[in-house]
């Protein structure tokens, strides 16, 4: 019940700072194709769809669990935008391909391959928030294999993107890494990142900075999420503006 109410809160807040960065893209550029790294339950398919003529979306998410929920909201999006081209993959991307631990979490939008600092502050106070007593699991560990987005389009994909969307957790860098050869196509890129120490991270903003602004992107739009130590960004590919 707390958890289901906190959530519902948090998701209004949202709402009205998500009108922010669509308000953004819609001013700015013209939105036709999107890839959706951590797709969860279809948030952002649904948001995209209904805010731009969406020619395709291209969905990747590790977690099962999340994924078979997805698959449901899919079949209900389509319904209303039955002109989109909407693929959905139950696949984890990377730096390189392998097998990693998973941390499916209680809340699932915070499940991730990196791991949970259980003594951070951050940490336990989302578990009072989301009525978790303070033995009680707020995750449980599984092994998921990993790919690159170069090697899912290594047989070839002409076509630029307009937008790729990265919400992995605190994976966004790997993500990005195994990506080099998909970025000359992409003109946008639209990804979080975590300040507070709930999970272990080896990389700090300025690597994905540096590493995006390497591959010819530059930063254009922040913003931070509501109630959290986190912010989102907006990246532009100079070679393809």
């Amino acid at each position: 019940m707390i958890k289901n109410f906190t959530i519902f809160i948090l998701s209004i807040f949202d709402y009205f700072y998500q009108k922010k960065i669509i308000a953004f893209l819609k001013k700015n550029f013209f939105i036709t194709s999107v890839i959706d790294v951590g797709a969860h339950k279809g948030e952002t398919v649904k948001l995209f769809c209904k805010n731009f003529d969406l020619i395709s979306i291209l969905c990747f998410e590790a977690s099962l669990e999340n994924f078979k929920i997805l698959e449901k909201e899919i079949k209900k999006i389509f319904k209303f935008f039955p002109n989109t081209k909407i693929v959905t993959n139950n696949l984890a991307l990377g730096k390189t391909a392998g097998k990693l631990d998973f941390y499916q979490t209680y809340e699932s939008s915070s499940s991730t391959f990196n791991s949970i600092n259980i003594k951070s502050k951050y940490y336990n106070q989302k578990k009072k928030l989301l009525g978790l007593h303070k033995n009680d699991n707020f995750f449980k560990i599984s092994k998921i294999n990993i790919i690159t987005l170069d090697q899912y389009f290594a047989n070839g994909n002409s076509n630029e993107i307009s937008l790729l969307k990265i919400d992995t957790e605190g994976f966004e860098y790997e993500i990005l890494q195994g990506a080099v050869k998909s970025l000359k196509k992409i003109k946008l890129v639209l990804l979080e990142h975590h300040y507070d120490d709930m999970i272990d991270k080896n990389y700090t903003f300025s690597d994905i900075n540096q590493f995006l602004k390497t591959n010819s992107f530059i930063n254009i739009f922040k913003a931070k999420m509501p109630f959290r130590k986190t912010f989102e960004y907006i990246f532009q590919n100079k070679d393809l503006s």
